[in-house]
């Protein structure tokens, strides 16, 4: 295909520099935190503000003319994606998806790594490499026009956080003036940064592999005792079972976040480009809701079609499968979405809520903060609510009573609330009929 660079920019070989994308799902062990949704539906698949997490993730891409390829790669079954990948192959023509299966979790730079032969075909200079759960405005562009001014190495994504949710995540510790990353560090265990990593990168192939490689060989030449496990791998070596073959296969999970970034830090050409957009992690289930709100409000303010046209009972940004069935005396919204087929009776009330498809929401019943899975049905005059958090907020996790709840109600499949029952602060496993009133319980 003929390049549209202007000759000026190209290389010295004649074609435009090549970049590609590859998006990390992970898989089916770690998804607990997501349940009870992850029960019928991988999380990168779950629908917010109307579409799959990971869809969110290839409108971004597309807008990169360079990136003709994208790989998912993560160790759900092929199966899973399939269905999508044919959806998003027609969404998108102008991208080859390819799914690619890690044969066990390998950490987010050991899948790379892994599968770095089909990642360096057709010789890419560069690659973004996207994590499908977090919620953001992906500002591919910036940072591919960060990385070419500074002859930078490695991009990464950041953002600022109050100073006492920082240490949860990745911290950066960067030159104000140049944009450079001085220091990086997982999840500190003392203040240093309220920059904080997003979990989206820009590598040049010729740094990330060599990177990449250093950790792996840092680890096999480590005494066992020497590693320092995370909650994530101790996790991940729980589901692997007992075997002698356990050291071999926690010597193979390698993650950017932990090996990798802070030696890119130490001795590459690595730069952070700070967003002043919104961002957050779609972690547990609760954080749909708010990250629903976020990509709703987006979709608002750019003017997106998809969007319920606002009236008296249309309080925007809401919305409405084009199949659902709203009465017109139901009022939605705000950041309210409603799935395929889904039912709002008459004198309904949704706020900051997904319903998702086939649910029946029946007359003069309220529905606040609450995610209300398929096939399920709130009885009339019922009341089905969640907390309200800051949208400043990192966690959608509250105390009640000394005890830690979901500040966001969260029903699973199939499940039934009685005419006139009030529930509050929970969350329910799929297939549960609640007859009484319930608060601040998992109801299994």
């Amino acid at each position: 295909m003929a390049s549209l660079q202007p000759p000026s920019l190209r290389p010295k070989g004649g074609n435009a520099p090549s970049t590609k994308a590859v998006i990390l799902v992970g898989g089916p062990s770690r998804g607990t935190r997501f349940r009870p949704l992850s029960m019928e539906l991988p999380k990168p698949l779950f629908p917010v503000a109307g579409h799959p997490i990971i869809e969110h993730c290839l409108v971004a891409v597309a807008k990169v003319t360079e990136i003709k390829e994208v790989f998912i790669v993560g160790y759900y079954d092929e199966t899973v994606f399939r269905e999508f990948i044919n959806y998003a192959s027609n969404a998108f023509p102008q991208l080859s998806i390819k799914y690619l299966r890690e044969y066990q979790a390998l950490g987010t730079a050991g899948g790379l790594y892994h599968f770095r032969d089909v990642i360096l075909k057709g010789r890419p200079e560069r690659f973004f490499v996207l994590n499908a759960d977090v919620c953001c405005s992906f500002p591919l562009l910036e940072m591919l026009k960060l990385f070419e001014d500074k002859e930078a190495e490695a991009v990464m994504l950041g953002t600022r956080v109050a100073n006492e949710a920082a240490s949860n995540f990745g911290c950066i510790v960067s030159d104000a003036h140049t944009k450079r990353v001085l220091h990086y560090v997982e999840k500190p265990e003392s203040h240093i940064s309220n920059l904080i990593n997003c979990g989206v990168y820009l590598f040049s192939t010729e740094c990330i592999f060599p990177a990449i490689r250093s950790a792996i060989k840092r680890r096999t030449e480590r005494p066992r005792l020497l590693s320092y496990p995370s909650s994530e791998n101790l996790e991940s070596s729980f589901y692997q079972g007992e075997d002698d073959e356990d050291e071999e296969k926690e010597n193979q999970v390698i993650r950017l976040e932990q090996d990798v970034l802070s030696d890119i830090a130490d001795s590459k050409e690595f730069f952070v480009l700070e967003t002043k957009d919104f961002w957050r992690q779609i972690k547990t289930a609760g954080s749909a809701v708010p990250a629903n709100a976020l990509y709703l409000m987006k979709a608002f303010q750019t003017g997106s079609k998809e969007l319920a046209t606002p009236s008296a009972n249309i309080i925007p940004p809401v919305f409405i499968h084009p199949s659902a069935h709203v009465d017109p005396t139901a009022k939605l919204g705000p950041n309210v979405s409603i799935g395929p087929r889904a039912h709002i009776g008459a004198g309904v009330r949704i706020k900051e809520s997904i319903v998702l498809e086939d649910a029946e929401i029946k007359h003069d019943a309220c529905v606040l903060y609450t995610i209300v899975g398929w096939h399920s049905k709130i009885g009339c005059w019922a009341r089905v609510e969640g907390t309200p958090t800051p949208i400043t907020s990192h966690t959608t996790s509250i105390i009640k009573n000394g005890v830690k709840v979901q500040s966001i109600t969260i029903l699973g499949k199939e499940c039934g609330v009685g005419d006139e029952v009030r529930v509050q602060n929970c969350v329910c496993l799929p297939y549960k009929e609640l007859k009484r009133d319930v608060a601040n319980e998992v109801i299994m």
